[in-house]
């Protein structure tokens, strides 16, 4: 599934948003006087998608819509994720932001949510996916096939941070005879990328979605295939969470929001994020997902799910797919999440998860 539009969908940045705080109305209700809250965290990125929500709530509601920079565990935290244990670090401080009325809504990456649902707080809405796969960002140009060739010892040294990545790269470099060391990193994209142009790194992998989103996709030096590097659940898509009972205008903001829902982005991820959970894998496992919906003309007829498991070594892989009709419920994509991890934990999958140390 990648005929998505482009973030440029979005605009290009929230008009007049800012930082605040502003006070929450009687019993955390919107005041008409004041502006809607939307939380994020402070990256550069996260500030880059809130902006492009901002705007489009802005559009939707007619109301200003204020930024309110909110800092998580996962970024003061300087170990690995897989040793911090990934699930929530950087969702935690934003939800509980929400349910103190702090703000009003939240700006999530799909994939860093937890898979279980707080019971006081709703998806509102899941906009149109950008491009889920992963991208290699190369020094020279270069890409994976080309990349040990002209590195020292005829071993390249790509760097992740995702044991996800980590099994997929080492499984294929070992299927085409090459030699890679994938190598652990943190930070942001400058620093991610900073370990390239410093030379400290061949290359490191990184998310498309996110380049696009920051502007700097150009520098992506090859475009990873699905059928090599699975992304992770829910990877290029946004969440955007408030809290389950919430008025604005006399209206339930959960119901305004939603109008920037997509339902297919919103089927495809539901049945991702389902196989992950049917796994008991939390967002740092060596997990990848990505339900493509399949097109006869301009007709979408079905949907093919594919999941991955692996040995951060990549020695061994546990993958399968499955195709059927496009699920017409979240029920459905749930059950169809389920169905394909019982085929994976049948094959041995259970024996390659858990949120392990790199």
């Amino acid at each position: 599934m990648n005929d998505t539009p482009s973030t440029a969908a979005w605009g290009k940045a929230a008009a007049g948003a800012h930082s605040t705080a502003g006070a929450p109305g009687p019993h955390g209700a919107v005041s008409d006087q004041r502006p809607l809250r939307l939380g994020t965290r402070r990256s550069k990125l996260a500030m880059a998608q809130s902006g492009q929500v901002a705007q489009a709530v802005h559009q939707l509601t007619g109301r200003p819509v204020e930024l309110v920079e909110i800092t998580t565990y996962g970024d003061v935290s300087r170990e690995h994720l897989a040793q911090i244990g990934g699930t929530g670090v950087f969702v935690s401080a934003l939800r509980d932001a929400l349910l103190s009325h702090e703000i009003d809504f939240a700006v999530h990456s799909l994939k860093d949510l937890p898979t279980a649902q707080p019971d006081d707080l709703v998806l509102a809405a899941i906009p149109a996916r950008e491009d889920p796969r992963d991208v290699l960002v190369a020094r020279d140009g270069l890409t994976l096939e080309t990349l040990p060739a002209s590195s020292r010892n005829g071993v390249a040294r790509i760097g992740t941070g995702s044991p996800r990545r980590m099994a997929q790269l080492n499984a294929w470099a070992r299927s085409h005879g090459l030699e890679i060391e994938t190598v652990p990193i943190r930070g942001n994209i400058d620093t991610r990328v900073g370990f390239v142009t410093d030379g400290e790194l061949d290359a490191v992998v990184l998310a498309a979605a996110g380049l696009t989103r920051i502007g700097r996709i150009g520098e992506a030096t090859q475009f990873l295939d699905a059928d090599a590097v699975l992304p992770a659940p829910g990877q290029g898509a946004l969440a955007i969470e408030c809290l389950a009972v919430h008025q604005v205008h006399g209206t339930a903001l959960a119901a305004q929001l939603a109008e920037l829902d997509d339902p297919y982005t919103r089927v495809a991820v539901t049945a991702e994020r389902s196989l992950l959970a049917a796994l008991e894998a939390g967002c740092s496992a060596p997990v990848g997902a990505l339900a493509d919906l399949l097109a006869d003309g301009q007709i979408v007829t079905e949907m093919r799910l594919r999941g991955v498991v692996g040995s951060t070594d990549g020695t061994t892989l546990v993958q399968l797919s499955t195709t059927g009709p496009v699920p017409s419920s979240s029920e459905e994509a749930v059950a169809l999440g389920r169905e394909l991890a019982a085929e994976m934990l049948d094959k041995g999958a259970a024996g390659l998860m858990g949120e392990r140390a790199l």
